[in-house]
């Protein structure tokens, strides 16, 4: 059974009843009496004293540990903290032919984001493309495409302002406690393997902006296993799915290699993988719900916006690509938003799956690889 922390007013109240146990006659709890007053320090101190135990028991178990001690609990299973990293793209500026914008030329954003040009660039054909890499890491850093960009110090024959043309991807925030207590709970629970089936999702999700990851067992054929994975914050702005083409790491001698999010996943995995696997890192297919909902149709906007909200984020939790999604999921997601009383899900299409039981409303089957996301709300 947890220790009852005694609060500040039961502290006081003991040291009163001590100090008048102990001296009969006086009064403790008089207002200006000098027992009483020393009774309220003594309280307080004893109140600070407390607080720090409850700290010390905080941090002495992974359950709850925060910050560096959660770091340092995660060490002890070889877990680190994802960093944040550095979004990487593309801008383009109208240019003169023959005009150079050097490495390090400074670019920012209409908010205020700073970049650097990566490496010097020649225009050509009336325009000039530059690779950029945000200054600081973080999702913040992230652009897509058509953002308009500046030049912070102009460069002749070059126009000050430009579009981001490939879009700036790979920007991710440091992972927060939560996400680094999940993964490190996980690992305590299956340490790892040299390769057992919970290995790969672990290894894929210690890449930064990974947040979920799941092994398909035999892809394309004995011997062959597909990581799926998801990037629900990093790209956001495409449903959380990864953005690039599904394949194996550079270093692996077969196969078509991957690009984009899904080389960055295939490549951390590929030194960890048993000598024996063929890895391939995949992104799921949306299985884009377009839902319809009645008895909301007057709602305010405010109310219909948390529902698309609530619904997306619940869709988060519904399981493995493939798996089938519990209508009450939804129901449940709607009807915590203050407001919506008196819904009715009247209608679910799916583009890559089936209603089970082939109503229009029911439980959802996505296809194999395939997860379920908001498209949008219908309110009818």
């Amino acid at each position: 059974m947890p220790h009852a922390r005694p609060s500040l007013s039961e502290l006081r109240q003991q040291a009163a009843d001590d100090i008048n146990a102990a001296l009969p006659g006086v009064d403790a709890r008089l207002r200006y009496s000098n027992l009483g007053i020393l009774g309220e320090v003594v309280a307080g101190a004893a109140h600070l004293h407390y607080g720090y135990i409850d700290e010390i028991a905080r941090q002495s178990v992974p359950f709850t540990a925060t910050g560096e001690y959660l770091e340092g609990w995660a060490a002890l299973k070889r877990i680190n903290r994802k960093p944040a990293t550095n979004a990487r793209g593309t801008v383009t500026f109208d240019a003169a032919n023959g005009s150079v914008v050097p490495a390090g030329t400074p670019i920012t954003r209409s908010d205020g984001v700073r970049y650097t040009v990566t490496d010097d660039a020649t225009a050509a054909s009336g325009s000039v493309s530059v690779a950029v890499v945000a200054d600081t890491g973080g999702a913040d850093g992230n652009a897509e495409t058509s953002t308009a960009m500046l030049l912070v110090a102009g460069v002749a024959g070059v126009a000050n302002s430009g579009t981001v043309d490939d879009p700036i991807r790979g920007g991710a925030d440091v992972e927060s406690d939560a996400d680094l207590r999940s993964r490190m709970l996980d690992r305590y629970a299956a340490p790892p393997q040299g390769g057992s089936v919970t290995d790969y999702p672990a290894w894929a999700l210690e890449v930064p902006g990974v947040t979920r990851a799941w092994l398909q067992r035999n892809l394309s054929g004995p011997g062959t296993l597909g990581i799926l994975f998801m990037m629900d914050i990093v790209q956001a702005a495409h449903g959380g799915f990864p953005q690039g083409t599904d394949g194996v790491s550079t270093f692996e001698d077969t196969g078509t290699v991957a690009t984009g999010d899904q080389l960055t996943v295939a490549d951390y995995i590929f030194p960890r993988q048993s000598a024996l696997a063929h890895v391939t890192a995949v992104a799921p297919t949306a299985n884009a719900l377009t839902i319809t909902i009645a008895g909301l149709s007057g709602a305010s906007g405010t109310v219909q916006t948390a529902i698309a909200t609530a619904i997306a984020t619940a869709l988060r939790y519904s399981g493995a690509p493939g798996d089938v999604t519990n209508l009450a999921l939804i129901e449940v997601a709607i009807a915590a938003v203050n407001g919506s009383a008196g819904f009715v899900i009247t209608g679910i299409s799916c583009a890559a799956g089936s209603i089970v039981g082939g109503g229009a409303v029911g439980n959802i089957q996505s296809n194999a690889g395939a997860l379920p996301s908001l498209d949008h709300v219908v309110f009818a």
